[in-house]
């Protein structure tokens, strides 16, 4: 009976070590929450914002040109002769087509000069959440407002085991593909090897 009983505390403790040994630490921050509160946020944001107010201030100065010339127009179309308001009509429609083009390519500037601004702030805060990952023993660190991982230690990559796996299977069945002879394709999924 004595040894049976230590036999069964000898298995436990053995099950328990094997499970604390194995059990990963995983972590989670929301990554939007950290950038909001690094003070390069506010000075990015500011930055990103005196650039937008540029852009917004040239498409101002230029629908006063096109309001400028449309009242002119407007005032003036009577003493035309045809070509002459012909003419000023297509100065306006490309005007205007300028000041369209000219938005839709300043919004797109401005999302690229956010990003080129934000990048910094981001590999800041990623390096600084894998050191306290690394030393904190975190094996992932999660981000809960997007569901990223932010971080992993390196693990064995199975996309071999995966595949060899694949090919034991049956092919999958895709609605309204299939081969002349009216079956599914058969997929062979097995890597081949390098240099071969």
């Amino acid at each position: 009976m004595k040894h049976l009983v230590k036999t069964i505390a000898i298995v436990a403790l053995t099950v328990g070590l094997c499970t604390t040994v194995n059990a990963q630490k995983i972590a989670h921050i929301s990554l939007d929450s950290l950038i909001t509160l690094m003070p390069e946020s506010k000075v990015a944001q500011e930055v990103a914002q005196k650039y937008l107010k540029d852009l917004e201030n040239q498409v101002a100065t230029m629908n006063n040109e096109l309001q400028t010339k449309y009242a002119e127009y407007m005032k003036n179309k009577d003493t035309y002769s045809a070509l002459v308001a012909s003419t000023k009509e297509q100065e306006l429609q490309d005007l205007n087509r300028r000041i369209e083009e000219f938005q839709a390519q300043a919004q797109q500037d401005y999302q690229r000069k956010y990003g080129e601004l934000s990048k910094p702030i981001y590999d800041k805060a990623k390096k600084a959440i894998e050191a306290v990952a690394k030393e904190n023993s975190y094996k992932y660190v999660l981000d809960t407002s997007t569901g990223n991982v932010l971080y992993s230690e390196a693990a064995d990559d199975i996309i071999a085991l995966v595949k060899k796996k694949l090919d034991s299977m049956p092919a999958a069945q895709i609605p309204g593909a299939t081969t002349s002879g009216g079956t599914t394709p058969k997929t062979n999924t097995t890597p081949k090897p390098a240099g071969k």
